[in-house]
This record gives structure tokens, C-alpha cells and sequence, in this order.
């Protein structure tokens, strides 16, 4: 059985996105599932727009996803004397041309052919000029002049392209540098890839790879197209459907193993199962049930997703990437201890560890700094509150173990004691401690934040 072999070829033009992430699990997987190889190559001939800061980016965004490549990176910046090499093995067997034609006559070709209703395409001048090297000429593919380009999409079933619809396209520019089909066709084959899994907007590139295969004696993969990401007005999905980039999820407190397992749903499907584990997707992706219509990016479903990977997560973890959270958007140094015993009060809480963060963040100022919300000051710190709390604090400040059910009993015997009802301290409370009116249960908050935070935090609500 021949060995399966897959690739991911990011473009370092930009961060790695949604679709790029995704197309690079599905890659990832099926390499993976059957013993083959992921091969990772940098597809930098565009020299003007490729960046080291790019790929250096593209590098974290796969170490974060946990998507380890076995081969690579490859940079196809580094390989151009090889592509040149087969541009010129077609020269030398008659299935490429050097073209002088200049850019604006090329493009008044497709004019009159627009004019003429026909397809706008280059017609063909050089094609048995027999012309040699020379300066500004490129090299262009003697595209057959009838025929069609027949393939088994993987996804999307038999596609057949007729050949008269395509033009005789450059394969190497007039500086010497290979064009993207050329370059992919050369990898693909010597780096034995046997699928090549992408998104379906490089569908109309397959007709015109699979042509240089054939005119180079290589053996064809199989193709299989993925449908596109849409944002929710159900159109390509752009910056202003919300982040793309991949690693911009990280910095808003998304776990990795969370985005993998939501985007292994877009555009795949196993019955009704929703979360996967990188071990259960190793076990039950395939090919087949990848699907033929579009999917649709839910931040809603992400956020689901996301807080259910947060729920089940390893506390000590999640203390971890909360503190960097923290580090990157206060001045606040917390403790790795103290962040490990704040995280299981929003485990059941937050969509993100960001949204954790922020829900936490009254648990790091000192006492005078921290902010308070006024509405609730003056709805719920009256001066019979005020009084409540400092009898509370004198009673907390003996107690022998300051614990959760200490403090519970403390407040249920100050209860029965005065005939209150406990509405009529949780609020005063809660503002105390926290600064506003919603907070993780009251006894657990305090427990958590200590015996000197309490107390301090107690002695100035009861002086506001």
C-alpha cells in the first residue's frame, strides 16, 4: 500500500487564518490516522509580500494548534533552481514556449476578445514562434488545444474542465522565477504527495497542475477540495465577521484543543457528535464525511465548544494560561497558588479564559484600589449595611480557620442572632469584596481572596 503523504503550504503573506488552520488539520489527521507523513512547506516565492515575521507567526499558530508537521519546513524560496530545471525539461521536449509578448499586449488580446464575446485568454502568438531566451520574455505551458482535464474529486465527485477554456499560461516569469503552479507541481511530486486536501479556491488551479504533471511523467494525487469558511450573512468570511487570524483566538483566552475541535466541524461531520479530542479525531476523521456545501463560522458555537474544553481542563493548566492573560493586560503579578485556587470558582463560568480574566479581576487589586461600581455602593453600602459589615469583619477577624464553611456558619449564626434574612447581606457583601454585584458564591469568593484581603476589603465598604 502506498504511504499516505499530505501536505500544508501557507503562504507567509499574512497570519495563519481560519480556513488555513482548518485545512491544515484535516491534512494533519488523515496523514496521521494512517501512518503516513505531514509535510509543512513555506510557499515564499512571492518575495515582495513574504516576511520573516509571517512565518515565524504561521510556526507559533501550528505549535499552539499542536499541528506537528514530520518534514519541513520546506521554503520554496530556496528551491527555484529546482522548478527551473523542469521549465526547462518542457522547453526541451516541445511542451513550453518562450513568449515576448508584453504585459499590455497580452491584456489588449483579452480585450478584443472580450469585444468579440470570447473567452479573454492569451491567443496564442508565440506558440511556434520558435523563439529562444531573451530579455522579458517569459515561459509559457503549451496548454493542449482541445481535450479535457477529467479528475475524482475526493469531495465534490467527477470535475471535468475543457481545455479550450484555459490559455497557454507562464510557467516561469521574465526574471527567472517560477510561477506558483510550476513550483507546487515540482514539490508536490517529489515530496511523494499522494492528497492534496485545500480549500475550494484553488479548484480552478487543479486543471492546470494536473496538466504539468502529466506533461512531466508524474504520477497524479488525489484532489479534494474543502468548501470555504462563510461568516453568518453567509458570505466569505472576513475581518469584519471578527478576528481570522488564528493566533488572535489565543490572546482572547481560546484553548487550542477547543479550536481544534470546532473546526474539525467545519465542513466535516461524524453522526451527531460535536466535541472531539485530538485522539478521537485521530480515530474517527475521514475523508468521507467531509461535505460539499459550505460551513458557516459561529462564534456562539465556538464559545460552546470552548467552555466545555475549559470545564474539563487540568486546573493547574488553565492557572497557567490565565496568568499570562493577566500579565499581557494588567499591571497585576498573581501568584500561580492564588490563580489555582480562582479558576474552579468560573470553570463553570467562562466562555474564554479572557472573559475569565475579566471576571476575575477584582481579585487583584489591594483593598484601596479597588474600584467600585457607585450605583451599588449607594443602592446596597447604606449606613445599616456599613454597620452590618464591620460586626461581620469583627467576627471573621476570630475566627480560628478562615474557610468556606466557617464562614458560612459565622454569617448563619449572625443571622439567626439578629432576624435578618441573608438577601439582606449578600449584596452588601459581595460589593464589599468584589466592588460590584455579580460575583462566583460568596463564601467560596472570600475563602479564596483570604482572611487580610476580606477584612480589608470589608473596613473600606464600611467607611465609603
Amino acid at each position: 500500500m502506498t504511504k499516505i503523504v499530505t501536505r500544508f503550504p501557507p503562504s507567509p503573506t499574512g497570519y495563519l487564518h481560519i480556513g488555513g488552520a482548518r485545512t491544515a488539520l484535516f491534512n494533519y489527521l488523515y496523514a496521521h490516522q494512517n501512518g503516513g507523513t505531514f509535510v509543512l512547506r513555506i510557499e515564499d516565492t512571492d518575495q515582495a509580500r513574504s516576511t520573516q515575521d509571517m512565518t515565524d507567526a504561521i510556526l507559533d499558530a501550528m505549535a499552539w494548534l499542536g499541528l506537528d508537521f514530520d518534514e519541513g519546513p520546506f521554503f520554496q524560496s530556496q528551491r527555484g533552481d529546482l522548478y527551473n530545471s523542469y521549465v526547462d525539461r518542457l522547453l526541451e521536449t516541445g511542451k513550453a514556449y518562450y513568449c515576448s509578448c508584453s504585459a499590455d499586449e497580452v491584456e489588449a488580446m483579452r480585450e478584443k476578445a472580450r469585444a468579440e464575446g470570447r473567452k479573454p485568454k492569451y491567443d496564442g502568438s508565440c506558440r511556434e514562434r520558435g523563439l529562444g531566451p531573451g530579455p522579458g520574455r517569459v515561459v509559457r505551458f503549451k496548454t493542449p488545444l482541445a481535450g479535457k482535464v477529467v479528475f475524482d474529486d475526493i469531495i465534490k465527485g467527477p470535475i471535468a474542465w475543457d481545455v479550450r477554456e484555459m490559455d497557454d499560461f507562464v510557467i516561469r516569469r521574465a526574471d527567472g522565477s517560477s510561477i506558483y503552479h510550476m513550483a507546487v507541481v515540482v514539490d508536490d511530486a517529489l515530496m511523494g504527495v499522494t492528497h492534496v486536501i485545500r480549500g475550494d479556491d484553488h479548484q480552478n488551479n487543479t486543471p492546470k497542475q494536473i496538466l504539468l504533471y502529466e506533461a512531466l511523467g508524474f504520477p497524479l494525487p488525489r484532489f479534494g477540495h474543502v468548501p470555504m469558511i462563510l461568516g453568518p450573512d453567509k458570505k466569505k468570511m472576513s475581518k469584519r465577521h471578527g478576528a481570522t487570524s488564528v493566533m488572535v483566538y489565543k490572546e482572547q483566552g481560546y484553548l487550542p484543543e477547543a479550536m481544534l475541535s470546532y473546526l474539525s466541524r467545519l465542513g466535516w461531520s461524524h453522526g451527531d457528535d460535536e466535541l472531539f479530542t485530538m485522539g478521537e479525531l485521530l480515530e474517527k476523521f475521514s475523508l468521507e464525511g467531509l461535505g460539499k456545501s459550505a460551513s458557516v463560522f459561529d462564534v456562539d458555537k465556538l464559545n460552546w465548544t470552548n467552555s466545555h474544553f475549559i470545564k474539563t481542563a487540568d486546573v493547574p493548566r488553565l492557572a497557567g494560561l490565565l496568568e499570562e492573560i493577566v500579565r499581557s493586560s494588567t499591571e497585576f503579578t498573581p501568584e500561580r497558588s492564588y490563580l489555582e485556587a480562582i479558576v474552579p470558582l468560573y470553570q463553570t463560568r467562562a466562555k474564554t479564559l479572557k472573559e475569565m480574566a475579566e471576571q476575575a479581576a477584582f481579585f487583584f487589586y489591594d483593598a484601596q484600589a479597588l474600584p467600585y461600581d457607585a450605583a451599588a455602593v449607594e443602592k446596597f453600602l447604606t449606613p445599616e449595611a456599613r454597620e452590618h459589615l464591620a460586626a461581620l469583619a469583627r467576627r471573621m477577624e476570630a475566627l480560628a480557620v478562615f474557610d468556606q464553611k466557617n464562614l458560612e456558619d459565622m454569617a448563619s449564626a449572625y443571622l439567626e442572632e439578629t432576624g435578618l434574612k441573608f438577601k439582606a447581606l449578600a449584596q452588601p457583601i459581595r460589593v464589599a469584596i468584589t466592588g460590584g454585584t455579580t460575583s462566583p458564591g460568596l463564601f467560596e469568593t472570600m475563602h479564596v481572596l483570604g482572611r487580610e484581603r476580606t477584612l480589608a476589603r470589608f473596613v473600606r465598604a464600611a467607611e465609603l
